[in-house]
């Protein structure tokens, strides 16, 4: 999927000009710069972006413009793009779980921080990462509800774990530190805070002191009408509550933002195949498409429907059953989608903020998927 040579004003000139069969992505890259300054500017430490929630050359390429030098990175091939695209930057390799082979193509290329969750990862660790000048961050657990998915199921270590991982890491001769993540989407401030104060405990516990603590990404990107992200109050809780909870010994902080950088810089516009019998809904992407993260964590409400002449639709919203192009009865949008009564065959649905976990999710499956990525100015329709 290339990135259009041709920059148009917003969504609307591309769609009533072009008027395209397939879905498009519109990346608008003043809007990741705007984000991206925002987290250098208003978080209290190093800004790291997770590259897996959109790896896409053209998202990386305005991160760095925007002056972001640390990556999150979760596989060797993420890990070779950063390396082609940002020499110089900071990679944290925080898949707390790989191979011996993925492990040492990290360090062939200069990776220098990692994290772990378990006795047999470090153990590998150890055994493969040199000690000089290399970190490892020991990754907890808590039963914390305000995000949309809850991280912890897979990954992540009871305190008693953390604590005896900790204190094998600096007997080890590795800069110790701790990392959790509160799960994708997370809207509560203080979910950050249970977790920073639990940090506090188990480094105290293992008798260690750490010397960066990564509070992880789940930074929310803007999802629905009427809820917007606090990301200055999430900041401003986090920098309290570090201070609070380690008091002299509290440590560099360390984020990984994704969806919160990337996700407001696209917006997807799907067409319109067929209202059926006035009822049901069908679009030409769908839950093995773009759209794929729907099914996952709801439905995105900021929606808007053009006509085909780049009109906006004025009738009465209400929730309509909604499905992808495919072949397959999996294939439905979760819930009811609110759409207005007036939408017609050909139109324009335009989701808003879908930068996060569609490109790399994006199928082919019955033939479908074909997703065309358009350069705008801005995402004002």
């Amino acid at each position: 999927m290339g990135l259009s040579k041709t920059i148009w004003t917003n969504p609307t000139e591309f769609l009533k000009t072009q008027s395209p069969e397939n879905p498009v992505l519109f990346f608008a890259p003043s809007a990741v710069q705007a984000v991206a300054r925002k987290f250098l500017t208003g978080f209290p430490g190093l800004v790291t972006y997770a590259v897996k929630s959109n790896p896409g050359e053209e998202m990386i390429e305005n991160l760095v413009a925007a002056g972001v030098r640390g990556f999150d990175c979760a596989s060797p091939f993420e890990i070779d793009l950063i390396r082609r695209l940002a020499p110089d930057a900071a990679i944290h390799y925080n898949n707390p779980v790989r191979s011996r082979s993925e492990i040492a193509h990290a360090v062939a290329r200069d990776v220098k921080s990692y994290s772990v969750d378990s006795h047999s990862e470090l153990a590998k660790l150890i055994e493969l990462v040199p000690a000089a000048g290399c970190e490892i961050s020991v990754r907890f657990k808590l039963p914390v509800a305000g995000a949309a998915y809850n991280f912890g199921a897979k990954f992540g270590a009871t305190e008693d774990v953390a604590v005896e991982l900790l204190k094998t890491v600096a007997a080890a001769g590795y800069i110790p530190s701790i990392t959790f993540h509160p799960g994708t989407q997370c809207t509560d401030p203080n979910a950050w805070a249970a977790y920073i104060r639990e940090a506090a405990v188990i480094a105290r516990k293992a008798g260690v002191k750490i010397a960066r603590l990564n509070v992880g990404g789940g930074f929310p990107n803007h999802r629905a009408v009427g809820v917007a992200p606090q990301l200055d109050e999430t900041f401003a809780t986090i920098d309290r509550v570090a201070t609070e909870a380690f008091g002299t010994d509290r440590p560099a902080l360390v984020c990984e933002p994704g969806r919160a950088v990337c996700g407001d810089a696209f917006t997807l516009a799907a067409r319109v195949k067929a209202v059926r019998d006035g009822i049901h809904v069908f679009l030409n992407d769908g839950l093995y498409g773009s759209l794929f993260e729907l099914g996952q964590i709801g439905i995105i409400d900021r929606i808007t429907v053009l006509t085909p002449q780049g009109e906006q639709r004025k009738g009465a919203v209400h929730g309509r059953v909604c499905f992808g192009p495919t072949c397959d009865s999996v294939d439905r949008l979760p819930g009811d989608v609110p759409l207005p009564d007036d939408i017609a065959e050909g139109d324009f649905v335009i989701f808003e903020g879908m930068g996060a976990y569609s490109t790399v999710t994006n199928s082919r499956f019955n033939g479908f998927g074909e997703l065309a990525m358009v350069t705008v100015l801005g995402q004002k329709l």
